[in-house]
């Protein structure tokens, strides 16, 4: 949900749609660094008298951000632009901050998930007293992105110095696209059998319910309407009717409609 004119304006548009869970952008998605919130901002979200309505609310963070770049000022842009939308996500009392782990640029995997380390370590040493956690999503693998294989975010996970404050959200569309099987009940099963056993279901915290443009390991990432897309409808029903995911708040991130048109 958009927070043009406000962060507690999301909430609002949250609810006349009658949302339960909301995802929203703490600053300006396609910028690096924003004036820090006021403190009648932050009241307004926190006291806003429709909040207790929603469920789950969280965070994503700027789509400029690359934990894994190997030009020093981007890694440094991108290490204080972490640093900086943990800290509103706190302050607006969010459990935790989607984030995109980065792209090696050429550098390859392993150094990449190397420098992801190193970017979040320094993160995360900065701010001790956050309790906002990094939510570490996974990737369709476009280009040199990182995260495609439930193995790199388990690497980063087992590797940086505070493990506890690391989880993990999961696309659909994006997993599909990096060439997981999730098009059936049975195939849906194995996909997070072996996302339990690599990464751990403790550590999902959020699904993105997505339906995928692009074929099963296209490694393209464009979302498509749940039921519109190469995904089929068989595996959100298992989703949403599982026992096991009952709790686990699901967003969508896809086009709104007319009725939703503002947001």
């Amino acid at each position: 949900m958009s927070i043009r004119g406000g962060v507690s304006m999301a909430i609002e548009r949250a609810r006349s749609i009658n949302c339960t869970a909301m995802q929203i952008f703490v600053k300006n998605n396609m910028q690096w660094f924003a004036r820090p919130l006021r403190a009648d901002e932050i009241r307004a979200f926190l006291n806003h008298i429709q909040r207790r309505e929603l469920g789950s609310v969280f965070g994503h963070a700027n789509y400029l951000i690359n934990l894994a770049a190997t030009n020093p000022q981007f890694r440094a842009n991108s290490i204080r632009a972490l640093s900086e939308e943990l800290t509103r996500a706190d302050q607006l009392q969010l459990p935790f901050l989607v984030v995109h782990p980065g792209a090696h640029l050429g550098a390859g995997e392993e150094a990449g998930l190397e420098r992801i380390v190193e970017s979040i370590d320094h993160v995360l040493a900065g701010l001790p007293k956050i309790k906002t956690r990094i939510a570490l999503e996974t990737t369709a693998g476009q280009g040199s992105c990182l995260g495609s294989k439930f193995e790199h975010l388990a690497y980063i996970i087992s590797r940086v110095r505070e493990p506890e404050r690391l989880c993990v959200c999961l696309d659909t569309a994006h997993i599909f696209a990096a060439g997981y099987d999730v098009s059936n009940e049975s195939s849906l099963r194995k996909t997070f059998s072996e996302f339990d056993c690599v990464i751990g279901r403790d550590r999902l915290v959020a699904i993105h319910l997505n339906d995928s443009k692009t074929a099963r390991g296209s490694r393209v990432d464009r979302h498509e309407h749940i039921g519109k897309g190469r995904i089929g409808l068989d595996a959100f029903h298992f989703i949403m009717r599982n026992r096991h995911f009952g709790k686990i708040p699901k967003v969508l991130e896809t086009q709104k409609g007319k009725t939703c048109a503002k947001t």
